[in-house]
């Protein structure tokens, strides 16, 4: 689906202009057209591509979605593939950004997304300095705005983590607290398989050997990269504190676990002891001189219960009950 294509020219918006008018501006050279495409079709790639001249091998990444972040040079384009991450509720949905780059054009098809991009034309629009820098500006900008999102997901993260850490010594929501703790390790997860090829693709957009179309923007493109490494190492933070958490909660586990069993061991070492009376005053031996003595219940009685209350006291002064 066609979202907008504009020509501009010195950095201000020439035109809107039409798809069949498009390869007339890009062979025009004082100007580059802007395309912004929404889950698009086989047929609208493909008029694309050959309005464009976009290399074969790209249209077909395009074309299947599902690529990995990565920016790969076609002779004297870029093709470009972010993953933007939107939360819906408790799950994290990644989309995929296709950008095609050339000296006189950028094509960019959103797949799988509710964000837009409008505002990061009403930027770009509203910079005619900078915009003036042509494709790679736009690049840029539209690089930027994914990476500058993935901030509110990564902040919704560590606060999520925060109020578990709060709740991790509650006993009464165990079960709850681990289910959370592992969804969240595997959000993060997620974010990383994003996050960490996006950041060593971008890296070839800046120092050393770069491409031509980059070569006047590199220092925005080291801007995004640092901003990604700031987004890995935060990633990084929460995933430790959640393995060290989960660590701590089955550590607690395991002490309630103890104390359980310390318990039911102090009343079962007391019923036992009042077992062993029992069991010996119920042998069925002939001569058993308590038998035939009129105190002799009331002293097995007295026994049994001192000999379970000094257990009793020594558990309870222990701890165990």
């Amino acid at each position: 689906m066609l979202i907008n294509c504009v020509a501009y020219k010195d950095g201000n918006k020439l035109a809107d202009i039409d798809v069949e008018a498009i390869s007339d501006y890009v062979e025009r050279g004082d100007c580059f057209v802007w395309v912004a495409l929404r889950d698009a079709e086989p047929a609208e790639l493909a008029k694309m591509q050959e309005e464009f001249g976009l290399h074969a091998l790209a249209v077909e990444d395009a074309s299947r979605g599902h690529q990995r972040p990565k920016i790969e040079e076609y002779g004297d384009s870029l093709f470009t593939v972010v993953k933007v991450m939107e939360q819906h509720g408790d799950e994290l949905v990644v989309g995929e950004v296709d950008i095609f780059v050339g000296k006189n054009y950028v094509l960019s098809n959103r797949q799988n997304s509710r964000q837009d991009f409008l505002g990061v034309r009403s930027r770009a629009e509203h910079e005619p300095h900078l915009l003036k820098q042509g494709p790679s500006f736009v690049l840029y900008a539209l690089m930027d705005a994914v990476v500058d999102r993935y901030f509110p997901i990564v902040d919704a993260m560590e606060t999520e983590l925060e109020a578990l850490e709060e709740r991790i010594f509650s006993t009464a929501a165990q079960r709850d607290n681990i289910a959370r703790l592992y969804a969240l390790k595997r959000k993060v997860m997620t974010m990383r398989h994003v996050v960490t090829p996006m950041l060593d693709a971008v890296g070839k957009l800046h120092g050393g050997r770069v491409p031509a179309i980059c070569d006047d923007t590199q220092d925005y493109f080291r801007d995004v990269q640092d901003h990604l490494f700031r987004i890995t190492t935060s990633l990084d933070t929460i995933r430790d504190t959640i393995v060290t958490a989960i660590q701590v909660h089955l550590s607690m586990v395991a002490l309630e676990e103890g104390e359980v069993n310390k318990r039911l061991a102090a009343w079962a070492a007391i019923f036992a002891v009042l077992t062993a009376w029992a069991g010996l005053w119920g042998m069925n031996f002939k001569f058993m001189p308590e038998l035939e003595w009129k105190y002799g219940y009331p002293m097995a009685l007295a026994l049994m219960f001192s000999s379970s209350y000094a257990l009793y006291r020594r558990f309870r002064k222990a701890g165990w009950i």
